[in-house]
């Protein structure tokens, strides 16, 4: 079992890059363990952006951010990332972590399979 805690949200211009990290303050994200960030703009539906399997670091990207964000992860630290560039005002969302135990099983962007979440961090981006 595992507690995340998401940081680094900002309100930033349009066109800056921004780095959200997501911390396991207890338990290990080890290599058992698939990662996602998924966010949640008023009014619309939580939007998975990006996933990673841990144990391979094969990655998943949804269209809308994919050559812009990239997922990564620093086991030593406990922590994974978001690097976001080249913000858009459609960025504009809660950011959340999830993590969910999949031994190497590919889980990709839905939300369901994850039992484990952040509370979340919030990215504004103005034009």
């Amino acid at each position: 079992q595992v507690q995340l805690m998401e940081s680094g949200g900002d309100s930033v211009q349009a066109g800056v890059s921004l780095r959200l990290s997501c911390a396991a303050v207890s338990g290990d994200l080890d290599n058992r363990y698939c990662m996602g960030w998924f966010r949640q703009a008023p009014g619309k539906e939580r939007e998975g952006v990006a996933a990673i399997t841990l144990s391979d670091g094969y990655t998943y990207y949804a269209d809308s951010v994919k050559g812009r964000f990239i997922i990564s992860q620093d086991n030593a630290k406990n922590t994974a990332y978001l690097q976001m560039s080249s913000l858009k005002p459609e960025d504009t969302a809660m950011y959340f972590c999830a993590a969910v135990l999949c031994f190497g099983e590919r889980i990709g962007l839905a939300a369901s399979p994850y039992n484990y979440w952040g509370q979340g961090t919030q990215v504004t981006v103005s034009s």
